[in-house]
């Protein structure tokens, strides 16, 4: 049997355009619901602003205090564009924008590295109903095409990098070109993001509340969170998106945390009551955009379509999912240790995003609670601590119903008149402990050390019936992909 781990917006009918106009840039949508992520947060801030009815006047002055880059000048032998929009979006660091004391309090010494610390494709479906997010790992193994050194103004050939460093070599244009080159996916619109932008925006937003079963503490990020609810600001907030030492998951640890962050921001945007009102999101967004750089071509008329779908936005209408690894720690020569994709898994992503359709099934939400440790993995004997004939029988098999390893071989107790239902546990198990507790409503948590991998259940007379439970971790199928309402704290 397995062991169970151990803790650790009305509108006008348009006029139809020729498809190659229409294809690469947004359309007048009936409704809609993007979703970003990470950093996206500005963006958020500024496209969901037309929602509220500020009207086209204080969305172009908006739009006037984005700086502009392009990403695009020159560039030969594109994707072909296919339906819906794609955003790159990636955050950087600047953390040279910020005062030392915030440099020294969230861990942010040394220089800045010039590099993009997250990258995602954000791809927002033709219909306006369905944002689909992809995160690529910045150490994925990439092979730039040929450019110039925007510092040394040096000639290069195509040459391998991790995908991160694509933007010290040639800034956004390069960034672009590489991204295009690995994903054959046409980028439409470019969008860059900074920590200063990240940390006001969650500041003006009152902050966003995030949810851990266990303390998460990284030394490097300065994250230090007990387990259990949190309302982060600015600052924490930061830290919790850039942990990348929490766990051996390292920086695909990292990009789970961002999509769980993102979701509780969508839901603190939505619930709050922020997109009905007009000045806080006019606070909300002249505090934030000056950090911003985007496209030329990503202006008033773009902000305003966008805003006007995000009104019936959601958090189900978002999926998320990160490029799959098909080799970890792939060593490259003068380069160190990169990702390397998987080439059929990640082919099928993108080939998805070019045809404009889901990355998954849309699936019911069912009512099974999570929990941090899939009950497959835990190993279960129960003892029926009752004289009630046959309740250790109906115990066990409830258990196993909701997918617990159980016995299947129940035994009675040495104590016939437990009143409260007993989970005992080695302490060296406690996150299984929990997560079998969690199934038992009313349960009493017992440690006991040196009992082993298998936790006992001493059924008492209060059982009435075992809750549904599943693994906190909403990933299925090959790609993991996971919709926004199944990765916050309502989770």
């Amino acid at each position: 049997m397995p062991t169970p781990p151990r803790s650790p917006r009305p509108r006008t009918a348009p006029q139809r355009r020729p498809p190659a106009q229409r294809r690469g840039g947004p359309r007048p949508p009936a409704r809609r619901k993007p979703r970003w992520v990470m950093r996206a947060v500005t963006t958020l801030s500024v496209v969901v602003l037309a929602s509220a009815g500020i009207g086209h006047t204080v969305v172009t002055s908006l739009d006037a205090e984005i700086d502009r880059v392009d990403p695009f000048r020159d560039m030969k032998n594109r994707p072909e564009a296919g339906d819906g929009m794609n955003v790159l979006l990636v955050g950087t660091d600047g953390r040279e924008k910020l005062s030392e004391e915030q440099r020294r309090a969230y861990r942010l010494g040394g220089a800045p590295c010039h590099c993009t610390d997250t990258i995602m494709i954000v791809h927002i479906s033709e219909d306006r109903e369905r944002a689909s997010v992809v995160s690529l790992p910045r150490d994925s193994y990439a092979m730039t095409p040929p450019h110039t050194d925007r510092v040394s103004g040096e000639e290069h050939k195509g040459h391998p990098v991790k995908l991160n460093a694509a933007y010290a070599e040639g800034g956004p244009q390069l960034t672009v070109r590489t991204v295009e080159k690995m994903t054959r996916v046409k980028i439409d619109h470019y969008l860059e993001v900074d920590f200063t932008s990240f940390m006001k925006t969650v500041d003006v937003v009152g902050g966003v509340e995030v949810c851990t079963d266990r303390h998460l503490k990284d030394s490097h990020s300065g994250l230090d969170l007990p387990a259990g609810r949190h309302t982060l600001k600015g600052g924490q907030a930061l830290q919790y998106v850039r942990a990348r030492h929490v766990d051996g998951a390292s920086d695909l640890g990292r990009m789970q945390r961002q999509q769980r962050f993102m979701a509780a921001l969508v839901d603190r945007v939505t619930s709050s009551g922020i997109l009905l009102n007009p000045m806080k999101f006019r606070d909300v967004t002249l505090a934030v955009l000056g950090s911003v750089r985007a496209d030329k071509g990503f202006g008033t008329d773009e902000l305003l379509d966008l805003g006007r779908a995000m009104r019936n936005f959601s958090p189900s209408s978002s999926e998320f999912t990160t490029v799959p690894i098909g080799r970890m720690g792939y060593a490259v020569k003068g380069v160190g240790s990169t990702l390397k994709w998987d080439p059929e898994k990640s082919e099928r992503i993108f080939e998805a995003l070019r045809r404009d359709q889901p990355l998954s099934v849309h699936r019911p939400r069912d009512a099974a609670l999570r929990v941090p440790v899939d009950p497959k993995q835990i190993r279960v004997q129960v003892e029926n601590g009752t004289a009630t004939a046959g309740l250790g029988r109906r115990v066990d098999a409830a258990l196993a119903a909701t997918g617990f390893a159980t016995t299947k071989a129940p035994v009675n107790a040495a104590q016939r008149d437990v009143k409260r239902t007993v989970v005992a546990y080695d302490p060296r198990w406690d996150r299984s402990a929990k997560s079998l507790a969690a199934a038992l409503p009313g349960s009493q948590l017992r440690a006991v050390k040196g009992q082993g991998a298998t936790l006992k259940v001493i059924a008492g007379a209060d059982f009435v019936k075992a809750r549904k439970v599943r693994a906190e971790d909403p990933g299925r199928g090959e790609f993991g992909v996971v919709r926004g309402d199944e990765v916050g704290c309502g989770s």
